[in-house]
């Protein structure tokens, strides 16, 4: 999966895109036949598939993180299961909190101070993984094109001000596989943030009877925080996302540098980031994401890690029952299923 944005996927589609077709329509038909597979293989327990329409962030880790808390608050036992993007490790793994981002990715190492966390690159051997742990819930952190796993509950968040950008298939654009098979395939949408790209998308899941979501991403307000000045780096899909939400809390952004998603930093870019922090007296400020890449990593990562500053964000359903929602309905689907023998 492409995991690199270019900028005109965004934008309104041009020649770019059109010279790409044929391959997205290559690329579409593989992908919705995929989707269409049947007689998955499956676990026991319910499992809840967070997922995106488009490559890049829409918000599936706090999703899958807002989903984890209930669950917990419910008297469940939830486990998540990644693909461990980023990372080295090709086996099936249990993570641990010492584990570093360039063995087992990032984003399992926010996951994994929530809940039991496992990563695989064969969907169910993960499952049934977390099932031996002890795992009675299992959220899937992303995979509802490419699941080799029967899903009990796929909800695919939006962001609302990307929206699924030009609306092409990948390469012509962000979109993973055919709207209308995703749309067949998902359970319900959740729309994050107040814009309105989203919209026309949102309309058409409620039309065809989809639950709709809405949700926000609340971040957590630093400390003496409002007029600082500060370099703000980022190594996340959508790193102009964050820079909205360090101004939205009063940073003033100086400088800024932005990096592709998952970037492992390397030692000559960590030299000038504190190098410019120093020359102009900026406070350096991060992701969460970013944070975790680089914890564990030798040299000059150790001061850049000392000296960022992390803005810590939660999903916020505007239904304080809406993870509760998802959950049940995902156990009365798991029920039904293990009754007729799937």
């Amino acid at each position: 999966m492409i995991s690199e944005a270019p900028p005109f996927w965004w934008k309104k589609p041009g020649w770019q895109a059109y010279a790409l077709k044929p391959v997205s329509w290559v690329y579409g038909w593989i992908a919705g036949k995929r989707m269409r597979r049947e007689n998955r293989p499956s676990v026991p327990v319910p499992v809840i598939c967070i997922g995106n329409f488009t490559v890049g962030g829409a918000g599936k880790t706090p999703t899958a993180i807002a989903i984890a808390k209930a669950a917990v608050e419910n008297g469940l036992k939830p486990g998540f299961l990644s693909r461990g993007y980023g990372g080295t490790l090709d086996v099936t793994t249990l993570v641990e909190p010492h584990h570093r981002a360039a063995d087992v990715g990032d984003e399992p190492l926010l996951l994994v101070s929530h809940a039991m966390t496992v990563i695989s690159r064969r969907r169910i051997e993960g499952a049934r993984r977390l099932v031996e742990a002890g795992a009675d819930l299992i959220i899937m952190d992303d995979g509802f094109q490419s699941a080799r796993l029967t899903l009990d509950y796929a909800l695919v968040v939006i962001d609302s001000v990307r929206g699924i950008g030009n609306g092409c298939l990948v390469p012509s654009g962000p979109v993973r596989a055919p709207i209308q098979e995703q749309m067949q395939q998902l359970s319900a949408i959740l729309k994050v943030g107040a814009g309105d790209a989203a919209d026309p998308l949102v309309r058409k899941a409620a039309r065809a009877g989809k639950t709709i979501y809405v949700s926000a991403i609340q971040p957590v307000v630093p400390p003496d925080f409002v007029g600082k000045r500060v370099l703000a780096y980022a190594g996340i899909a959508d790193p102009d996302k964050f820079y909205r939400t360090v101004e939205s809390l009063g940073g003033n952004i100086v400088e800024r540098r932005s990096f592709s998603d998952h970037h492992t930093f390397e030692e000559d870019e960590i030299s000038d980031l504190l190098a410019l922090a120093d020359k102009q007296q900026l406070q350096l400020v991060t992701t969460a994401k970013d944070f975790v890449r680089l914890k564990g990593v030798h040299g000059k990562a150790e001061e850049l890690l000392q000296r960022s500053q992390v803005i810590e964000i939660e999903m916020v359903f505007d239904d304080p029952n809406t993870a509760s929602d998802i959950i049940h309905a995902a156990i009365e689907n798991c029920r039904t299923r293990v009754l007729k023998g799937n």
